[in-house]
């Protein structure tokens, strides 16, 4: 049950509220989606809420990434040991890698300047869209929340973050890989060794090749949370403005530029 349903009566929409999270264009720095495409290839994409896109270049940036041994050789390359770095990095899937990586940069870059043009256009037309949306399953309404909060829960664990707004694709494939990397990388165990002052099997137990992939999960959990909802809040304000207006405000009621409002 929503309070409105998108209909197609308009040309295009500025955002849909769904059982699975909100979903909104809005002006984007294209360089910044890029950097995001190049720290990690899906990333740039799920900022766009391009989720399938996105999913499918990640997924993919971690078989490769592993069957390359891409992360090893960084790792290697980072302490001087070339020798060793050439050692373990598989060119037949390296070959491969670099063409995809390129296009995760270029297509994201490419998108966010055509979504920016669509926000221009969809903010003029200003049509409605849901804001509220009841399901046996899930409720789901625009609000304002705290971007502070959003930036200290996805501190904790990322993906948590997103579920304070409501993100549930992103939430659920951020906390899953994080699961995935944290089982892999064995980053908790060393944890507990370390507070057991046992040094160097905390050391010995890591798996940097997996633990390389945290920098750049969290940073998108923090930096994605925070964003949204700094976006979901000015969604939220004009949209309360609209509903205001056109319910509230006398139809003859103007005012004339350079006036005064007392």
């Amino acid at each position: 049950m929503q309070n409105y349903n998108n209909d197609n009566t308009a040309r295009r929409y500025k955002a849909h509220v769904s059982m699975l999270g909100t979903t909104q264009v809005h002006l984007r720095n294209p360089y910044i989606i890029a950097w995001w495409s190049a720290a990690c290839p899906g990333f740039g994409h799920l900022l766009l809420s391009k989720y399938i896109r996105g999913y499918l270049l990640f997924i993919w940036e971690v078989i490769i990434n592993v069957q390359t041994s891409l992360n090893l050789a960084m790792i290697y390359s980072f302490q001087g040991k070339i020798d060793m770095a050439k050692e373990v990095l598989d060119t037949r899937w390296l070959l491969i890698y670099i063409p995809v990586y390129l296009f995760a940069i270029w297509d994201s870059y490419r998108t966010t300047i055509d979504l920016n043009k669509v926000y221009l256009l969809a903010e003029r037309e200003n049509h409605r869209f849901n804001s509220f949306v009841l399901s046996p399953i899930e409720i789901n309404y625009l609000d304002k929340r705290n971007p502070i909060l959003a930036f200290i829960w996805s501190l904790f664990m990322p993906g948590l973050g997103q579920l304070y707004i409501h993100r549930i694709l992103t939430a659920a494939f951020v906390v899953i890989w994080a699961v995935i990397f944290y089982y892999q990388s064995h980053a908790l165990e060393a944890v507990t060794l370390l507070f057991l002052g046992e040094i160097q099997n905390a050391t010995t137990v890591l798996h940097p090749e997996w633990l390389l992939y945290f920098p750049s999960l969290y940073g998108f959990a923090v930096y994605d949370s925070y964003s949204a909802t700094v976006e979901n809040n000015k969604l939220y304000d004009k949209e309360q403005r609209t509903y205001l207006k056109t319910q509230y405000q006398d139809p003859e009621f103007k005012i004339l530029k350079g006036q005064k409002v007392k």
